[in-house]
């Protein structure tokens, strides 16, 4: 049985319903229009679910003193496109304009409130307790004129802020389907994945995948760790490679005060499950506007290292091709630069015509399968990246352990 109630466990029909949903979306800096509306589509299960219920949408776009930190209002009317229904925008969050519209729904009606995030509680309260949180004016006020709380809104689901793990002390909770679908595929990537498991882990952000390496490594259910990107050429200076100032510094400048315990992780992985480790054996750097290719044993470089080359592809391709699952978070190239895409883009070819569960850690890898068109062709490309990461580790979910507690005061 599961830790925390869905919506398979209760009937809402006719009962006010808050969900908080993240459907913080790019926006074109000069007219605010949507650049991508995956986020708002991600959640129409959950509000078709809730169609004869009153569902109250909370939600954020950006954050105070951002360009694009804007009212819900164009996001309420593309729902409305999307869903086929009208979505009202309340110009408030918890005021009296807001609780007024809320006591006037009928069932089936939605209303959309405006951006919480302009609400000073959800950005002052990161570090309070549960309990604090549900004693918030937010909460509170949200609570008092509502039956029932569903949280949707995995990609913030680490975050502490009243909206999203305020209200499980106070009023029944549910986790919403995207949510759901989430905790559950993402579960198997930790607990049990289909063997033989590999994991691909890039990008820059070293101490959050070298923190999944560890948990996963700790538990025993991963075969195979492909390190590739900045990931990869750490893994590669922890296995004794020196990779020249230049690469070095940008390394130790991206982890700041992060350094020494990442440095340390990554010794511990070298020392102790090499065998696990497929580590690069070519690079291409970049030389005056142009990629070359630089063997590892011809390290270090005065250059910088912006890819993976194609003997390191040929090498990693055999763990992807015969895995039955793969996890990829992070690219394995600065993408960005056409000249140095090849890497990453090579590697989500693998995975595509790999037989294995793909599962896509979001971020930048997930736009890219997105950009590329792909996302119908992997298992899972999760919404989430910074709370994708942080499940991933095994660390601390402020969202679950709100539905959990309400789990137990309300089951």
């Amino acid at each position: 049985m599961r830790s925390f109630l869905t919506l398979d466990d209760a009937d809402l029909s006719g009962k006010t319903v808050l969900v908080r949903v993240d459907v913080n979306s790019p926006l074109n800096p000069e007219t605010n229009e949507f650049l991508d509306d995956a986020r708002l589509r991600a959640i129409m299960p959950t509000l078709r679910t809730l169609g004869s219920s009153k569902v109250v949408l909370l939600a954020h776009q950006s954050r105070p003193g951002k360009s694009d930190f804007t009212s819900m209002e164009r996001h309420a009317e593309l729902m409305s496109v999307l869903l086929g229904r009208n979505v009202e925008f309340i110009p408030d969050v918890c005021g009296e304009i807001a609780l007024t519209a809320i006591r006037g729904m009928n069932n089936g009606d939605m209303l959309f409130l405006d951006n919480v995030r302009g609400w000073h509680e959800e950005t002052d309260m990161k570090k309070a307790s549960l309990d604090e949180l549900g004693a918030s004016e937010i909460v509170q006020k949200l609570a008092s004129v509502s039956d029932a709380y569903v949280c949707d809104a995995f990609a913030c689901a680490h975050r502490n802020s009243p909206t999203i793990s305020g209200f499980g002390t106070v009023l029944p909770s549910y986790a919403g389907k995207l949510i759901q679908h989430e905790l559950d595929t993402l579960g198997s990537a930790v607990e049990n994945p289909p063997r033989p498991y590999t994991v691909i882990l890039g990008g820059i952000k070293c101490d959050d995948s070298l923190d999944i390496a560890c948990n996963l490594l700790e538990r025993g259910v991963v075969d195979n760790i492909l390190p590739v990107g900045v990931v990869g050429n750490l893994m590669l200076w922890a296995s004794g490679k020196k990779l020249g100032n230049e690469n070095e510094g940008f390394i130790q400048d991206g982890l700041g005060s992060a350094f020494e315990r990442t440095w340390n992780m990554a010794n511990w992985i070298v020392e102790n499950h090499l065998d696990k480790l497929k580590l690069p054996i070519d690079l291409a750097i970049e030389v005056e506007d142009k990629r070359v290719p630089l063997l590892v044993e011809d390290l270090p470089t005065e250059y910088p290292i912006y890819d993976i080359g194609i003997g390191t592809l040929m090498k990693i391709r055999p763990s992807i091709m015969d895995a039955k699952c793969v996890l990829w978070n992070g690219p394995a190239s600065y993408f960005e630069k056409s000249i140095f895409a090849f890497g990453t883009i090579e590697i989500l070819n693998s995975c595509v015509e790999s037989d294995a569960f793909v599962i896509i850690g979001g971020g930048h890898t997930g736009t890219l399968v997105n950009q590329r068109g792909a996302n119908d062709k992997v298992g899972h490309n999760s919404t989430g990246g910074g709370s994708c990461l942080t499940f991933l580790a095994g660390k601390r979910m402020p969202a679950i352990e709100s539905l959990e507690l309400s789990a137990q005061k309300f089951r």
